[in-house]
């Protein structure tokens, strides 16, 4: 019996000192990364022309979530973005589209007057994270180190290169066309470092860039410049080199503005995802060499998809079409005015599938809100491409199937989401604003929309993959899971367990 305690006492002891160890084990570096407007079936699409050192790398020895949904709506960019660094939606972090309105006013996501530009005299610069209102996985490994962990955000867009970084960033970079420079803003820093200047200064030289100039984003080359600025970001702040984990944020844009003007299909696209892959090699190859193959952690995924371009589905015979808002918001806009007596501007806006309310209208003639409301329901049930519609603010006793009730809950704010969500049918998408006659958009629920990569390598990350639903909000508290510290303080996602155990 004696014998038998000790036993049970050694085990106990040994299992204590292994917990003991894993709390304090941690990678020298996160890296995550978003490649903007990637469906998930890109990587079965490509998987035999990747090399072995880029997306493959991820999807053979790292952990594939092949279930990964957006579990709001609208699916957009800054909201993608958003919503994979604090672990939450719109109803949390405020983040509801790359435009909404804040006390009444058209407001772009990032937009900050108390800011200026940094590295060059443009107003490319004015920008900052103040309008998110959660914190993110970098702003809670801030917080965890006492500030001492660094945290770098890196993209052609300046929504995706903040967002991610967080409100306690040390730097975020984003490219200024116009300049052919990358620029932060006074939010994060005076002057830029000497490394970013002097990347600058090559940039300037570049051929390809001088010769796109500001259409850089619709070249393959475009995410040859990130991964070049992220590389100097890696060299120039010593990220992974030191005794805290550092997190380097990267994102990729040329993907979405290469999909919006050729669509899901075609040489443009398959040699922007090719490029890409050779790219994501080059980077992982420089962290190799700089932290040590085994040191740090990887996470890529998108913050959208994509549908396929309606005319090409029509040539094969499957239901698709386009839809415009501003067509639509005439014939609402004569209906209200045949039977009100007049126009009177009531609707204010049309923006992401959602209507936004001219409220100072409404008051100011003395109407009744529910009433413009159900007139404006009434009228969009005439709608042939539009299936469903709800007032926010009655989405919990709506009518809507409850997956659309649910993703339109989770993606509302109130006072920037607007008044009204509505549903195309499947394949209609809006037509105009955001695509060409040969590209795409996004935007739905549906999975061409919803339905991203998510894929974790590196640090204490097992190899395999996954076919349960997880959600985009899952990735932070994952991330956070395996670095010991406290998920964002907004964050309604769950921890995979598969990848965390």
């Amino acid at each position: 019996m004696k014998k038998f305690f000790i036993i049970v006492m050694l085990c106990c002891l040994s299992l204590a000192a292994a917990a003991q160890s894993r709390f304090g084990e941690k990678p020298r570096l996160v890296v995550g990364i978003v490649v903007d407007q990637m469906r998930w079936d890109y990587l079965s699409r490509y998987y035999d022309k990747f090399t072995n050192d880029g997306f493959k790398r991820l999807i053979d020895k790292g952990f594939s979530c092949n279930n990964c949904l957006i579990n709001y709506v609208p699916t957009i960019t800054a909201i993608g973005h958003a919503s994979v660094y604090t672990g939450t939606t719109p109803a949390f972090h405020g983040i509801c589209g790359n435009n909404f309105y804040i006390d009444g006013k058209n407001t772009y996501c990032c937009a900050d007057n108390s800011v200026e530009t940094v590295g060059s005299d443009s107003d490319k610069g004015k920008r900052s994270p103040r309008n998110m209102l959660a914190t993110t996985i970098g702003d809670q490994l801030r917080l965890h180190t006492d500030f001492q962990s660094k945290v770098i955000g890196v993209s052609y867009k300046d929504r995706a290169a903040i967002f991610p970084a967080g409100h306690s960033a040390n730097a975020a970079y984003w490219l200024d066309l116009k300049n052919r420079c990358f620029v932060t803003s006074t939010y994060y820093m005076d002057k830029l470092p000497k490394w970013a200047s002097d990347n600058n200064k090559n940039l300037v030289k570049d051929k390809e860039f001088k010769k796109l100039g500001e259409d850089i984003g619709l070249s393959p080359h475009c995410g040859t410049i990130i991964t070049d600025m992220a590389i100097h970001a890696l060299h120039g702040e010593g990220l992974g080199k030191r005794d805290q984990t550092d997190m380097l944020c990267v994102s990729y844009s040329q993907t979405d503005v290469i999909g919006h003007k050729y669509g899901t299909r075609g040489r443009n696209t398959d040699d922007a995802y090719l490029q890409l892959d050779r790219d994501l090699a080059r980077l992982f190859k420089a962290i190799d060499d700089q932290v040590g193959k085994d040191n740090y952690l990887v996470f890529l995924t998108a913050d959208h998809g994509a549908a396929h371009n309606w005319q090409y589905m029509q040539d094969h015979k499957i239901a698709a079409g386009p839809w415009n808002s501003g067509e639509m918001k005439e014939r609402v806009y004569k209906a209200i005015a045949d039977d009100i007596g007049e126009d009177g501007g009531y609707i204010g806006d049309i923006m992401d599938y959602r209507i936004f309310l001219n409220w100072e209208k409404i008051r100011e003639k003395g109407l009744i809100t529910s009433n413009m409301e159900q007139h404006i329901l009434w009228e969009l049930e005439k709608e042939p491409d539009i299936v469903f519609a709800a007032v926010y603010k009655d989405l919990a006793t709506s009518s809507l199937p409850p997956v659309l009730r649910d993703r339109a809950m989770m993606g509302y704010y109130p006072g920037r989401s607007g008044d009204i969500i509505f549903f195309p049918k499947p394949g209609y998408y809006e037509y105009g604003s955001w695509s060409s006659p040969t590209g795409t958009t996004h935007g739905e629920w549906n999975p061409y929309d919803a339905h991203i990569p998510c894929l974790f390598y590196g640090w204490k990350v097992p190899q395999g993959a996954t076919s349960r639903q997880v959600s985009i909000t899952d990735i932070a508290p994952t991330v956070c899971q395996l670095l010991h510290i406290q998920q964002p303080d907004a964050c309604t996602g769950e921890a995979i367990t598969e990848i965390t155990k």
